[in-house]
């Protein structure tokens, strides 16, 4: 007898049993509906790409190819990402890798495609990505991702309707929700301001840390790049949006650091513009505050950015951020396209909505069954089925047959979440029927097909 392969799943990765993964199907058709109801399309990409394609311009020194060992977060093309990517060679000598993210893709997507696309273009994508990271609880080295960009607008209108559309599909799932805004462009003005815009990558990534680190490390580390009297102004900076309610509204804040930053420039004019909208659009000054602390690390990002905290859930950190780029396709393309958008990280967002006990209710993808008398009527009763899902009821048939014993049938109905068992008689298309309410444990004997659905239908 050949020797058993042990059963296992590489670290990192994990298998989905139905009920996790209808409540993970359920959420996703949730966000689908709602990015759908704003005009959004969906778009999709390959998993693997041409290694060239993911690590853009840091191939001019690339590492070895291969499967990449676990490294820490990093930034497109930058070394810390290198480490996290799964690259190798593939049968036919092509250096490959999987995707790390879906916005490096959706670049190469946009160059390759752009005289077929109608801009503004709106996307969608919802898919899993790879990084070879240091697993810990709720991070994985296989996760998905759920991206959405409007691109070939520099409106502030897109910037709107993105951090609209966040508001919008974050509460459809029932989360209370607080969207921080900021403006790379004005806290670069401002650094350009105080002498240290050769200095605006390590502050910005520094600042982006402080959720993280806590004020006092940030602090030292910012003493460290800039001195300590830019260090105060840094601070004085990035705390205009703290105080108390009167103190730290959204006017009051952007007032602030358009002083701190030289005075009125397009940047603070196009965070005005977005306080209009807000309150134009009637979408509630609650759910969006203007903190200046707000820097995103990544690189391509150059004006206003966003990140999304849960209300009752502060300290689980951003399950939604993004922002706006000047040309997401400059490494392979020629013509500038620029952009706005966001991503969500589905599994923290399961991992989220498990802690506040908000995750949808979950029964099984049938509402009822045809129990199984005979197995030789399997072929009419697939018919007899066949009438309910017509009447837009799923139902399903058990393929085992009762041999006296409907109890079992009863039982494995119930376990797969299922609400009504449909008893046929001897004539399973045309004679009357019994249903049993498996909640109640009653039936019901003597109905026609019409009968049934209309019980289903009003139940």
């Amino acid at each position: 007898m050949a020797a058993i392969i042990e059963p296992r799943v590489l670290k990192g990765f994990r298998d989905f049993l139905p009920p996790a993964e209808m409540i993970r199907r359920i959420i996703t058709e949730s966000i689908e509906a709602s990015l759908r109801s704003f005009g959004f399309v969906p778009i999709d990409t390959p998993a693997l790409e041409y290694a060239e394609i993911l690590f853009g311009k840091s191939l001019q020194n690339p590492p070895s190819p291969g499967v990449v060992p676990p490294g820490g977060s990093g930034t497109p093309g930058g070394s810390e990402t290198e480490k996290q990517i799964y690259r190798f060679t593939d049968s036919g000598g092509r250096d490959v890798a999987l995707r790390f993210d879906l916005t490096v893709p959706f670049a190469r997507y946009a160059a390759l495609h752009q005289q077929e696309l109608h801009f503004p273009f709106k996307r969608y994508h919802i898919g899993k990505v790879w990084r070879g990271e240091n697993t810990q609880r709720g991070r994985y080295r296989e996760f998905t991702q759920c991206d959405f960009d409007i691109i070939g607008s520099d409106s502030p209108a897109a910037d709107f309707e993105i951090l609209l559309m966040i508001r919008s599909t974050l509460q459809s799932l029932g989360l209370d929700v607080t969207i921080k805004v900021n403006h790379r462009g004005l806290f670069n003005r401002f650094l350009s301001h105080i002498g240290l815009e050769g200095r605006s990558v390590e502050i910005l990534r520094t600042v982006d840390k402080l959720a993280k680190t806590g004020i006092d490390v940030t602090r030292e580390s910012l003493i460290a790049i800039a001195g300590e009297a830019n260090t105060q102004k840094l601070l004085e900076f990035i705390s205009a949006g703290r105080g108390s309610a009167a103190d730290n509204s959204f006017e009051n804040t952007l007032e602030r650091i358009t002083a701190l930053s030289g005075g009125p420039s397009p940047e603070s004019e196009r965070l005005a513009m977005l306080k209009r909208f807000m309150n134009d659009s009637g979408a509630g000054s609650g759910d969006f505050s203007l903190d200046p602390s707000i820097t995103r690390g990544l690189d391509y990002y150059t004006g206003v950015v966003f990140e999304t905290f849960l209300t009752e859930l502060p300290d689980i950190g951003s399950i939604c951020s993004g922002g706006r780029y000047d040309n997401l396709a400059g490494l392979y393309s020629k013509n500038c396209i620029c952009g706005v958008g966001s991503s969500i990280g589905l599994d923290r967002m399961i991992a989220a909505l498990e802690s506040l006990d908000k995750l949808p209710a979950v029964s099984g993808f049938s509402v009822a069954a045809i129990a199984c008398i005979k197995q030789e009527d399997s072929g009419l009763y697939q018919a007899l089925a066949a009438k309910f899902r017509q009447a837009g009821i799923p139902c399903e048939v058990l393929l085992e047959p009762a041999s006296g014993q409907l109890v079992k049938q009863f039982v494995l109905a119930e376990k797969k979440g299922l609400r009504w068992i449909i008893i046929p008689g001897e004539n399973p298309l045309n004679g009357p029927l019994t249903i049993r309410n498996l909640a109640g444990r009653k039936n019901i004997e003597g109905l026609s097909v019409d009968d049934i659905i209309a019980m289903i239908s009003d139940f």
